[in-house]
């Protein structure tokens, strides 16, 4: 009876190995999209079979696009900083919020730059005269400035 015992749990390990070989297709759920065209997924934690934590992933848009662009409420969800997935609702009240931001940073850049521009004529305007006159430093050695 040993023998089977031992031959079972050699054929056991040798079952397993030969299925890490193969390749695996792990399917997820879909759990949303985002405006980029991402698609979200996850599997969810299996405490029974000793996974704790939910295993989640996105597929990029475009497949090559290594420097991809993920919105903040889904990145937070994929990287376990919060545990439900964001609602459609707030991820596009959070791109308009965004929007709105560029536009107004936008605005105040075009506003310092015309601010700029004429602090810069009216300094070139004044030439010499724009420096301050004291009347206790000399201008020369030896030469006060009230007397030539």
């Amino acid at each position: 009876m040993a023998q089977k015992e031992g031959r079972s749990i050699l054929a056991m390990i040798l079952r397993n190995f030969l299925q890490s070989l193969k390749p695996r297709k792990i399917r997820g759920d879909l759990i949303g999209t985002d405006y980029f065209g991402n698609k979200y997924f996850e599997i969810p934690a299996n405490p029974q079979i000793g996974k704790r934590k939910p295993s989640r992933w996105f597929e990029p848009n475009v497949k090559e696009d290594f420097d991809q662009e993920i919105p903040a409420e889904w990145e937070a969800w994929l990287r376990g900083r919060r545990d439900v997935p964001p609602r459609e609702e707030e991820v596009l009240r959070n791109l308009a919020i965004m929007e709105q931001k560029k536009a107004n940073a936008k605005e105040i850049a075009m506003r310092e730059a015309l601010a700029n521009e004429q602090n810069v004529l009216q300094k070139e305007v004044k030439g010499m005269a724009s420096f301050p006159k004291c009347t206790e430093y000399e201008i020369m050695p030896g030469k006060e400035q009230g007397k030539k």
